[in-house]
């Protein structure tokens, strides 16, 4: 954040038109369901989303019945995630997820989708989702393998002056695994191209996960708290 604006305050339109296009609802859809296998948000449970951006992975949490407190350094991000959600149990604090604003065991679980990206000191960010997260609580996290042609696309755009992939930092599954002191559980998604026709993607992706691949453009890790 800089002089209280960050790079993501000019994108909340297009981010979200993005997943409105038929490669992004596929890849909205795999996504979606391997956060919520990760995280499996139960119904009262009191979860932080810390990067939460327009609230596209939120919405599915709040279905399942989960308060949300969703954390965003983009104001304009955090007003349409709050106008989108209007009518659930979502609250909106602006805020870094390097320090977060809680107190210890806060939250009866943790997730971050597409924010530690973002971060320089990541192993800082992680132990700021343990510290608020409840013993025996779930964190999740979720980031753009670096193992991914994906990965590949988008670090070219940012060499090329692209103003948000210039500022990524993609990590690998034994990177994002080193980032927590305690054991954890790693799945990717998305092993499609992004110009795959659909009935071809849905193909890819089922051999994909079916053989345990670790290539899949979006890593999903899990730890629970001791």
């Amino acid at each position: 954040m800089v002089n209280g604006t960050t790079i993501f305050d000019k994108w909340p339109e297009r981010y979200d038109q993005w997943f409105k296009t038929p490669i992004g609802q596929l890849i909205k859809k795999y996504e979606s369901q391997l956060v919520m296998e990760m995280l499996r948000p139960g119904r009262g449970e009191a979860i932080l989303d810390a990067g939460c951006g327009t609230g596209v992975f939120t919405f599915d949490m709040l279905v399942a019945g989960a308060q949300i407190l969703g954390l965003e350094p983009s104001l304009p991000m955090l007003l349409r995630a709050g106008s989108k959600l209007q009518g659930y149990p979502f609250y909106m604090a602006r805020g870094d997820m390097r320090m977060l604003p809680f107190h210890d065991n806060s939250f009866d679980k943790a997730v971050s989708v597409a924010a530690i990206e973002f971060i320089d000191n990541a192993r800082g960010a992680i132990r700021e989702l343990f510290r608020v997260t409840k013993p025996g609580g779930y964190i999740v996290v979720a980031t753009l393998n670096s193992l991914s042609p994906w990965a590949a696309r988008r670090g070219e755009a940012g060499k090329k002056g692209h103003p948000i992939f210039k500022r990524v930092i993609f990590r690998s599954p034994e990177e994002i695994r080193a980032l927590s002191p305690v054991e954890g559980v790693i799945e990717t998604t998305i092993h499609f191209q992004k110009h795959a026709a659909p009935e071809q993607a849905v193909k890819i992706e089922k051999e994909g996960r079916s053989r345990g691949l670790d290539t899949g453009a979006f890593l999903v890790a899990r730890w629970k708290k001791p």
